[in-house]
């Protein structure tokens, strides 16, 4: 049997260091190694010239340089790209890059589905396949810094900022997003900024507090309700962490940063079920304790869904509670949603090893059904 080839794509800088010495190499290779391939997005060991040629012969032999593979890319009017990618399960992810003004934000995913259910997102109803590799998280902002300095019209476009708010619950996949995040901020490799790489949670609580121990990267909480009969109807998490135990995971996380950070939290706006006036004044008590910024996203929809966006009035409103509560809200552009890349419409290509995506099928099928019947009856 053929020996298993080692990514280096996915190691970390501590993992490369222990790969080289098994080698026989010295650990200051690593260094030499992560700014070939993730600075200059060197794939070839023989075109990394101040590597002696004896370790670029023994690298051939037992490592490789595997990315995941662009399958489909969509470019939507507002300048939004989203990216269709293959992973090693056969199934693929999405990632979308948003252009703004100074800066520019890529969206990552970190797994292949989702292995939770939240009911406004799209992802959540393709079931779970499996957690990507560190080499297939890493691997994405890779592609895309590649594809923006290769083609000419693009070569203006960069990405500051790195988000983990793609296809699945990153804390879910807890030590490849943990090596992944590193490889983003390490000054060898892509030297991110710790406030620029978020990662987003629906609020895994005891990898909260684990994250301490890993990582300083900026926290965003997906809360999407202000009380846990609501929270656990739609984040179907909260039923084993409500909200309180969130919050104080949170403020643990916060507090064991080094500056003054805030988290993020991200609140979509569905119609008739948490924009009203009161879920709002719900919303500003319980997060008094937790420094943080609000952003507000309306809903965008996706095909099975019977959830509506909120109208204007009602996110206006709820903005001015929170603002006039004295925090800091924003209310979230819909951007690429003719690509299928807005906020919770990220779905992919999942072969569900759940049968979640079944379920969900079966159950819309019904609900039609029900509906066509209702109808037939009306008319006659």
């Amino acid at each position: 049997m053929p020996t298993q080839l080692t990514n280096l794509l996915g190691l970390s800088k501590t993992k490369m260091e222990a790969f080289l010495l098994s080698l026989g190499e010295k650990p200051f290779r690593a260094i030499q190694l992560m700014k070939w391939i993730h600075q200059q997005g060197v794939t070839d060991f023989d075109a990394m010239t101040n590597i002696s040629k004896s370790l670029r012969a023994s690298l051939k032999e037992c490592a490789e340089i595997r990315l995941p593979l662009i399958k489909e890319c969509y470019e939507a009017e507002d300048g939004c790209f989203k990216w269709v990618v293959e992973v090693t399960s056969g199934s693929s992810v999405e990632m979308v890059y948003i252009p703004e003004a100074g800066r520019g934000t890529l969206c990552i995913s970190s797994q292949a589905g989702c292995s939770l259910d939240c009911k406004f997102c799209a992802t959540g109803k393709q079931g779970f396949n499996s957690d990507l590799t560190t080499a297939e998280i890493i691997g994405q902002l890779w592609l895309v810094n590649q594809t923006f300095n290769t083609f000419g019209t693009k070569a203006s476009r960069k990405v500051t900022n790195v988000v983990m708010m793609g296809m699945g619950e990153p804390l879910m996949n807890f030590d490849n997003v943990m090596d992944a995040v590193g490889l983003m901020m390490e000054d060898n490799c892509y030297g991110l900024s710790k406030r620029r790489v978020t990662i987003s949670t629906s609020g895994v609580v005891p990898k909260i507090y684990e994250m301490q121990e890993h990582t300083d990267a900026s926290i965003a909480v997906s809360l999407h309700a202000p009380n846990d009969e609501l929270r656990s109807e739609i984040v179907p998490i909260n039923r084993k962490y409500p909200i309180k135990e969130l919050l104080s995971s949170v403020n643990a996380y916060l507090d064991s940063l080094t500056d003054s950070r805030v988290a993020t939290i991200e609140y979509i706006l569905i119609s008739g079920v948490n924009d009203h006036r009161q879920h709002a004044r719900e919303l500003a008590e319980i997060l008094k304790e937790t420094p943080c910024k609000i952003n507000l996203i309306p809903f965008n929809p996706f095909a099975g869904s019977d959830y509506n966006r909120s109208s204007d009035s009602a996110i206006s409103n709820f903005r001015k509670i929170l603002q006039e509560a004295g925090y800091i809200v924003t209310v979230r552009t819909t951007r690429g949603d003719e690509i299928g890349a807005a906020c919770g419409q990220l779905v992919g290509q999942v072969d569900d090893t759940t049968r979640r995506s079944a379920r969900h099928l079966a159950a819309q099928k019904q609900k039609q059904a029900e509906s066509n019947a209702v109808q037939s009856l009306k008319v006659q």
